[in-house]
């Protein structure tokens, strides 16, 4: 008798063992296949996105990395914050891998202009990566704090990928991107039970008994929160706010709720692993760029002394106060910006929805990081909406229960979905919502200020056709010297400085190019007049184009080389036509302008310098013996 209860419940007990097994493995292969469907919705989305945003993309990103791999003869624009050491090398590199493997295994068995293409294309699909990583752990995060497989879980992955902000640029290089992925992937390792447990009925203690930090795998989770938070904060000194204000909820616990789990133990530890990791990743990030700069240096610190002690951001804008608010969250969150306000609000009295006493407190923590953050940077006089975009899968993990309860029939969205209850309402709006982001990811994308792009990928062709022995990536070290073709500028970019991609997208070092600069003044003290006064050169050309064009070739000393290239928007059409007039202060050029390329650049712009089309004039002044090599 006994042993056959015995029996029975070894039976069920190997019954239910294997029932969660199950459980694990269908969760696990659940995990896996989502992120393969993240990654191939955010490929296609990379391959989509044909437009210019902001210079950073490609200047702070892809012009270092492509000088790391290729060296200083490649042509490759370092602009001043590389040469006074004010960026991290770690987020380039990751870029130079890519070049580096098209490089190695790409360039010696293909021709020129196959390599030049998996140049152009290595980067996006690197980002790619990141980018679809991004939303994944956003996702996973939702349903470590709503529940796996919860309406709630579920709908953060929606707004992640429907998100026309998140189309618009989470495969763009943008450092910005990179440290939200960071983000993410910290905020999912990190152990959110610090912030406090469950009553575990011993009224004795005012500590938690729950075991935090004690097995190798909750160590070494947490070790990895913070390894990643501290990339976070080495790649944007700025993400430093988010994990201030998640420690000062840890250590103060204002607002939260349960017990809390602060014992000397766990405080020790906490203390320990911060400052092991945090001098690992330091230590790591020295080691590379002294290895970049040729010297020890620690650009986080030079960054903040240019931009904070030397005010040298507000060269490049000043933005009102509100800036984040009334521009920021919309523009970031489109479509979902009134649910991500309200779960702002309702998160400060989580107690109120029955969360789980964790996923109250990560919530508060949230929405905590979300106010200070925003309020630190409002203080700043230089703003962007992509300063922010790491506060984003925050945004829509507390929009989450309310935008489902709300075109659902759920009234609770930790609910697991799908359900046989479960239905829609609000339809229309739902429709109607989703048409218009749409409508925004795809005109973005796909059509506004595409002409930048469009004209290197004219002139990378043009000078395939036209000097197709000049291809070589890199240059040869030992080619017979070509003095005539050394001398010929092949392209003069007249636009606003960093208005189109560089080398990134020129590709060939041979392809010669000049474009207006606009290097801030850094021997200058803050609220001096010759800083008031100062003028870079894409504000003298503006300013006097005609006169411009005279002080590059100048009448009594030798000037700069004249460009078989001019590109520029339309505006300056007229000033060109001037100078170089049979009766103008050029007309010794003998240069006859003629238009043979342009393109429509989107809507609307927000430089009154780059209103209407792109165009591209040649100048003839190389064609007189033979305008392609034999």
């Amino acid at each position: 008798m006994s042993s056959g209860k015995k029996s029975s419940s070894a039976k069920a007990k190997t019954t239910r063992n294997s029932s969660k097994d199950s459980v694990v493995a269908a969760i696990a292969t659940q995990t896996r296949e989502a992120l393969a469907v993240i990654f191939a919705f955010r490929l296609i989305n990379a391959l989509c996105v044909r437009t210019f945003f902001q210079p950073d993309e490609y200047f702070q990103a892809l012009e270092p990395a492509w000088h790391m791999i290729f060296g200083e003869d490649s042509g490759a624009w370092l602009t001043w914050e590389w040469k006074h050491q004010l960026r991290s090398s770690v987020h380039p590199a990751v870029f130079a891998f890519g070049y580096y493997v098209v490089k190695s295994f790409l360039g010696p068995g293909m021709g020129p202009k196959v390599v030049a293409t998996w140049l152009v294309t290595a980067p996006k699909v690197l980002q790619t990566i990141f980018a679809a990583l991004s939303d994944w752990y956003s996702w996973r995060l939702a349903e470590k704090l709503y529940g796996h497989g919860s309406a709630a879980a579920w709908s953060v992955l929606l707004m992640t990928l429907l998100n026309p902000w998140q189309w618009y640029t989470s495969t763009r290089t943008f450092s910005n991107c990179f440290e939200t992925t960071l983000t993410a992937m910290a905020l999912y390792y990190w152990p959110w039970e610090l912030l406090g447990t469950e009553d575990d009925g011993n009224a004795g203690s005012k500590y938690s008994s729950t075991p935090i930090l004690e097995t190798w795998g909750q160590l070494n989770r947490f070790r990895l929160s913070l390894i990643l938070a501290a990339f976070a904060v080495l790649l944007r000194p700025t993400n430093a706010l988010i994990w201030m204000a998640i420690g000062i909820l840890v250590l103060t616990r204002a607002t939260l709720s349960g017990k809390s789990p602060l014992t000397r133990r766990n405080l020790l530890i906490m203390y320990r692993e911060v400052i092991l990791c945090g001098s690992f990743v330091l230590g790591l990030s020295l080691l590379a760029d002294r290895q970049y700069y040729g010297e020890w240096t620690f650009p986080p610190f030079t960054w903040l002394h240019f931009n904070v002690a030397q005010d040298l951001a507000v060269f490049y804008g000043q933005n009102d106060w509100h800036y984040y608010l009334s521009q920021g969250i919309p523009l970031l969150s489109t479509t979902v910006a009134p649910f991500v306000l309200i779960g702002l609000y309702r998160s400060l009295d989580a107690e109120q929805s029955n969360w789980p006493v964790t996923t109250s407190n990560a919530l508060k923590s949230l929405s905590f990081t979300v106010l200070t953050t925003i309020a630190s940077l409002s203080f700043v006089s230089h703003k962007e909406v992509r300063f922010i975009t790491p506060l984003l899968p925050a945004f829509h993990i507390l929009a989450a229960p309310y935008i489902t309860t709300f075109f659902t029939t759920l009234t609770n969205a930790a609910t697991t979905c799908p359900t046989p209850t479960l239905g829609w309402k609000r339809t229309p709006l739902l429709l109607a919502g989703l048409l218009v982001n749409v409508i925004i990811g795809g005109y973005l994308s796909y059509f506004h200020a595409a002409a930048p792009i469009k004209v290197t990928d004219f002139l990378r062709s043009e000078f395939e056709t036209i000097h197709p022995k000049h291809l070589a990536i890199p240059k040869p070290e030992n080619a017979t010297i070509d003095y005539d073709f050394e001398q010929e500028l092949f392209a003069l970019f007249l636009t606003p400085c960093h208005a189109t991609p560089w080398r990134s997208h020129l590709v060939y070092p041979s392809l010669r190019a000049r474009a207006l600069t606009c290097e801030p003044p850094i021997h200058t003290t803050p609220g001096s007049l010759q800083r008031q006064i100062y003028q870079d050169e894409t504000r003298r050309f503006f300013a006097d184009k005609v006169g411009f064009l005279g002080s590059l070739w100048p009448h009594d000393i030798p000037g700069e080389d004249m460009a078989r290239y001019i590109v520029g928007y339309e505006g300056i059409e007229s000033a060109l036509r001037e100078y170089f007039d049979f009766s103008g202060p050029g007309g010794r050029h003998k240069v006859e302008l003629k238009e043979v390329w342009s393109s429509w650049n989107g809507l609307f712009t927000d430089d009154d310098r780059k209103a209407g089309r792109l165009l591209v004039w040649a100048t003839g002044f190389y064609d007189t013996v033979s305008p392609i090599e034999p």
